[in-house]
């Protein structure tokens, strides 16, 4: 058996950290999409231009990647568009219960040593096991 080295994972995973680690130093926040996202909605704190900047990065981001590295797109033609929206609210559920999502638990929140953001991590990763298990095994 042979090892495969899984480069783009992880040059995208160091670009991610990278990102968490300057958004912290230079912005003084933390780099969780769902606070992101909801902070930009709720124009609560004022600061919506650097968050407005921060997701549509993120979009650009992905589509000149797309090209660039030639990656393949997923094809979800079976999958209806009800599901989409049940899986999208239910994402978006479990953020607000969890105080964040995996991005700022997993990356930012670990990274830190708090041990709310280790407990949620396991707790995702967990869930996600047990879930593709029934989905691959059971179902």
């Amino acid at each position: 058996m042979f090892e495969v080295i899984p480069w783009s994972s992880l040059f995208g995973g160091i670009l991610l950290g990278i990102s968490a680690v300057l958004l912290l130093l230079f912005n003084g926040k933390v780099a969780g999409i769902s606070g992101v996202l909801n902070g930009l909605l709720a124009n609560t704190s004022g600061d919506r231009s650097w968050r407005a900047l921060f997701l549509i990065g993120l979009l650009v981001g992905g589509g000149v990647a797309i090209p660039l590295l030639d990656l393949a797109i997923p094809q979800f033609e079976q999958t209806s568009m009800l599901t989409f929206v049940v899986a999208g609210l239910l994402v978006g559920i479990g953020t607000r219960i969890g105080n964040g999502c995996t991005s700022g638990h997993g990356i930012c929140g670990m990274g830190r040593l708090s041990k709310r953001s280790i407990v949620a991590t396991l707790t995702f990763m967990a869930v996600a096991a047990v879930t593709v298990f029934i989905r691959l095994h059971l179902i």
